[in-house]
């Protein structure tokens, strides 16, 4: 079997799906690609056992059809110095020999047989399938990251949970300190449904969505879940489990409302942490009318650190603690220019929200408050 490619299209291809491959598997076959030649295309698979990538690239001429597995470092660290040319594959498919010609040299390995690669079930015909914006997934999932748990004794909590309701589609994340909830009004369904993506899938699909936009297919069922993409297709196994219910945690009352300039209080938050206690990260708001003191203070080294800040605030004068290091996350994966905080009282969750929403959507993150030590 003889097909000639692009390397750098081939190169783009293997680099993108390598995230998917671990550095261990409990199959020695999954350190490999599978590569099938068909239909005047390379298809190209990557698996870990429980998420599987697939991409296609374009052959620029091919003499039959056929199939065999490469050990993933053989063949990138083959093509990745490789400036743009034409690669042609000389494949022997009896004894799995193959040559991968270029312009100034040749490459020589042995490859594996593509019937012991695992193979994924197609989607069942009854599964729920979700349309959306491959620009806005990718900002819900970058938005979401960050709030997710590592939790050994509820796994729910470790991944990003998807809720088709009749009136949204709501992309939540929390570990149970934080929390982020993405309502999308364009997207919803009159029979309810709803999957937890796991946070390695997630971040392959944040990391090769494109922001130029083009539809995202996502199909799911209790178990699976098989997102298609502009690039090409990653069908992952779903966390099993009930997620709570993230909309009894937020406060609904919040009379208390301040609005700041989201990278001046992010500023003025990383210069005061590094004086809060290591282990506590306390940061106290002072808000008053048009003023907001931060403070930090470590009794352990005699450490403390105050900043001033002008605000818009309407509401009681308040004290409340947050840790310094959850409220800069979240002030860094929001990107309006303008946040609101709206506060009820310093024992309830403060709830975070850009001043300007994205189009057709709700963005919210909240935040839980520390004891301050009056």
């Amino acid at each position: 079997m003889r097909f000639t490619l692009s390397s750098s299209a081939l190169n783009g291809h293997l680099q993108t799906l390598a995230r998917v491959i671990n550095s261990k598997n409990s199959l020695p076959i999954l350190d490999c690609f599978l590569f099938e030649v068909a239909g005047g295309k390379l298809n190209i698979t990557a698996s870990d056992s429980e998420n599987v990538m697939r991409s296609s690239v374009q052959l620029d001429e091919s003499d039959t059809e056929g199939s065999f597995a490469i050990p993933n470092r053989t063949i990138l660290d083959a093509v990745k110095e490789l400036p743009e040319q034409p690669l042609t594959f000389d494949v022997d498919t009896s004894n799995l020999t193959i040559k991968v010609l270029y312009q100034n040299g040749m490459y020589s390995f042995t490859a594996q047989h593509a019937d012991e690669y695992p193979r994924t079930q197609p989607m069942p015909d009854g599964a729920t399938v979700v349309t959306i914006d491959s620009a806005v997934l990718n900002d819900n999932i970058s938005r979401s990251l960050f709030a997710t748990a590592q939790d050994e004794l509820r796994p729910v909590m470790n991944g990003i949970y998807f809720d088709l309701t009749a009136d949204s589609l709501a992309i939540v994340a929390s570990d149970g300190h934080k929390l982020v909830r993405n309502k999308n009004f364009t997207i919803k369904s009159d029979t309810p449904a709803a999957f937890i993506l796991p946070k390695k899938p997630a971040t392959l699909l944040k990391n090769i969505l494109s922001k130029d936009g083009g539809d995202v297919v996502i199909k799911f069922d209790e178990r699976n879940a098989e997102i298609q993409y502009a690039g090409g297709i990653l069908s992952c196994r779903l966390i099993e489990g009930r997620y709570p219910n993230y909309n009894s945690v937020i406060p609904q009352n919040n009379p208390n409302l301040l609005t700041i300039d989201r990278r001046t209080l992010l500023g003025a938050l990383r210069r005061v942490l590094p004086f809060a206690s290591e282990s506590s990260q306390l940061v106290r708001f002072h808000l008053e009318a048009g003023k907001l003191e931060l403070t930090s203070e470590d009794v352990d080294f005699a450490t403390s650190a105050k900043e001033n800040i002008t605000c818009d605030y309407t509401g009681q004068t308040m004290s409340i603690g947050f840790k310094g290091s959850s409220l800069s996350e979240i002030l860094t994966n929001l990107d309006s220019d303008e946040v609101t905080i709206q506060l009820a009282d310093p024992s309830r969750a403060g709830i975070i929200v850009p001043t300007t929403q994205p189009e057709n959507e709700d963005v919210l993150m909240l935040i839980m408050p520390m004891l301050l030590n009056d």
